[in-house]
C-alpha cells in the first residue's frame, strides 16, 4: 500500500493487543514504527519484533520525541491507548479525570503538536482507536463509555474540519478484542464482549481495507452498524434492549 510505503508511523499504547498489532501490520506494510507504551520493556520488546524504534513513556507527550526518532515528520498517528475504566457516576474523580485525560486529551494534544505540520503540507492521518462503546454503550462503565463517545466526537470533529486540506482521519470501534483489557472487564465484558470477541490482528486488517476505500468509520465487527443504526432512528426500543442487559448483568454480580 503506497501510503503506508516508507512512512513514519506512531502507535501509542503499542506493547501488547490492538497497539501491537497495528505495530506489526504498518511495519509489514513497510511503514518506519515507533512504539510507544508507558511499559518500556515492553514497547523494547515490539520494536526488536518488527525493527521499529521503541519510545516509550506517557502517550500524551509522544510526538516530538518520536518525530525525532523518525527524521522529523510523522505521517500517521494511531492514538490508541486508553483506559477500560469501569464504574457508574459514583466512580471517584480521579477514576473520571484520568479517563479523560488518555481516552480524550491524549488524542487532542496529539493532535495539535501533528496539525500544523499537516496542514502546511497538505497531509497526514490519524488513527484513533476508539470502540464500540463510543457509538453505543457499555454496561457498568461509565467513565469508559461516556470518554469513548468523546474520542469518537474529537475524531469526528478532525475529520470533518480537515478532509478538505488533505488530512486522513480513521476511527476504529471494535466490540470485544481479545486482549489484556478485555480480561479486565470482568463479568460485564464476559456478558457482552467475550462472546464475539475477534483477534487484535483482525482489527488491524480492518483498519488497513478502511484505509484502502478510504473510509473514516472502521467496524471490525460488522453487526456494530446496525446497532447504531438502531440507536438512532429507535432510541426507546435500544434503551430498552440496553437496560435488559444491564438487568442480565446485575444478575451475575
Amino acid at each position: 500500500m503506497d501510503v503506508v510505503q516508507g512512512a513514519g508511523v506512531v502507535v501509542t499504547g503499542a506493547g501488547g493487543g490492538i497497539g501491537a498489532a497495528l505495530a506489526r501490520r504498518f511495519a509489514a506494510g513497510g511503514a518506519r514504527v515507533v512504539v510507544n507504551d508507558l511499559d518500556a520493556d515492553r514497547a523494547a520488546a515490539v520494536a526488536d519484533e518488527i525493527g521499529g524504534i521503541a519510545v516509550p513513556g506517557d502517550a500524551s507527550a509522544v510526538v516530538a520525541e518520536a518525530r525525532s526518532a523518525l527524521g522529523g515528520t510523522v505521517d500517521v498517528y494511531c492514538a490508541n491507548a486508553g483506559l477500560a475504566s469501569g464504574g457508574s457516576e459514583a466512580a471517584g474523580e480521579d477514576v473520571w479525570a484520568l479517563a479523560w485525560d488518555v481516552n480524550v486529551m491524549a488524542h487532542v494534544r496529539a493532535a495539535h503538536e501533528l496539525l500544523p505540520e499537516w496542514l502546511e503540507r497538505g497531509s497526514g492521518r490519524f488513527v484513533s482507536t476508539v470502540s464500540a462503546a463510543g457509538l453505543l454503550t457499555m454496561v457498568g462503565a461509565a467513565p469508559y463509555s461516556v470518554t469513548k463517545h468523546g474520542a469518537y466526537a474529537f475524531a469526528e470533529w478532525l475529520s470533518l474540519t480537515y478532509r478538505h486540506r488533505g488530512i486522513k482521519v480513521h476511527a476504529i470501534c471494535p466490540q470485544g478484542v481479545r486482549t489484556d483489557m478485555l480480561a479486565g472487564t470482568g463479568s460485564a465484558g464476559d456478558l457482552v464482549l467475550v462472546p464475539t470477541a475477534i483477534e487484535p490482528e483482525e482489527v488491524a486488517e480492518a483498519l488497513f481495507q478502511g484505509i484502502e476505500e478510504d473510509r473514516f468509520l472502521i467496524l471490525p465487527h460488522p453487526e456494530v452498524a446496525a446497532y447504531y443504526r438502531a440507536r438512532a432512528t429507535d432510541p426507546e426500543h435500544w434503551l430498552t434492549n440496553m437496560n435488559h442487559i444491564q438487568q442480565k448483568w446485575e444478575a451475575t454480580r
